[in-house]
């Protein structure tokens, strides 16, 4: 056994519906503006523009029901998405060939200091601060693709305090999950326990503390979320 000066980190696990086996996570990769209504509600032109992608920490996921605010922030932002768990990798992977390293899918909230982001943006400055803190990516139960298929059509909406908020399909998407795993792949050597989340729809927008979250996805049912 290796001896370490400090006690390392523990692995991050995810929950498997089903299972009491975990996810290990490894990366968070997240791919901005992949909903054209989204992008124009953003302020950018839809175009199929390349992708481009941002990270948040394998602790930042988290499969608890409850979100703690976080602090220096007055403009907290939902953004429900899809989750996509690998179950294998490498580098320079063919669009083709990339269902095969799907692990499973889960449903996930990409919370954002949106006030922050947007000074950072402005600024020319990386987004991390916005959205990779403690807790930032709630995540529900994985669904296993052995089980539920290759999603990549379906409902997905989100509703605040039983109001609809946001909602589209996932065929609404610009860059496909195999698109997303291939382009990855071109810049980043993929591996077993990254995870994908792969945008939003339109109708992102702030929740404070007690609101309560509902992120849906067909297929992969529902997961409550409330801001504490």
């Amino acid at each position: 056994m290796p001896k370490y000066a400090i006690t390392p980190p523990e692995v991050i696990g995810l929950p498997i519906k089903d299972s009491d086996a975990l996810f290990p996570v490894r990366r968070v990769y997240c791919i901005g503006r992949n909903y054209a209504a989204h992008a124009i509600e953003m302020g950018h032109d839809p175009d199929r523009e390349p992708p481009f992608f941002f990270q948040k920490n394998p602790d930042n996921l988290s499969p608890g029901a409850e979100f703690p605010y976080p602090p220096k922030t007055s403009d907290l932002h939902y953004e429900v998405e899809l989750a996509v768990m690998l179950q294998s990798g490498g580098s320079n992977i063919a669009v083709e060939q990339a269902m095969r390293h799907v692990f499973g899918y889960g449903i996930a909230l990409d919370m954002t200091r949106r006030d922050l982001q947007s000074t950072a943006k402005k600024m020319g400055r990386p987004w991390e601060i916005g959205k990779a803190f403690e807790h930032s990516a709630p995540v529900g139960p994985i669904h296993p693709a052995s089980t539920v298929g290759d999603i990549d059509q379906g409902r997905i909406a989100l509703m605040v305090n039983g109001e609809l908020q946001q909602e589209g399909d996932l065929n609404q998407m610009i860059w496909k999950v195999p698109e997303m795993i291939s382009s990855l792949s071109d810049f980043f050597e993929l591996a077993p326990g990254d995870v994908i989340l792969s945008g939003t729809p339109a109708g992102v927008g702030p929740v404070v503390r007690g609101d309560v979250m509902e992120a849906q996805v067909e297929g992969l049912g529902s997961m409550v979320v409330k801001v504490v």
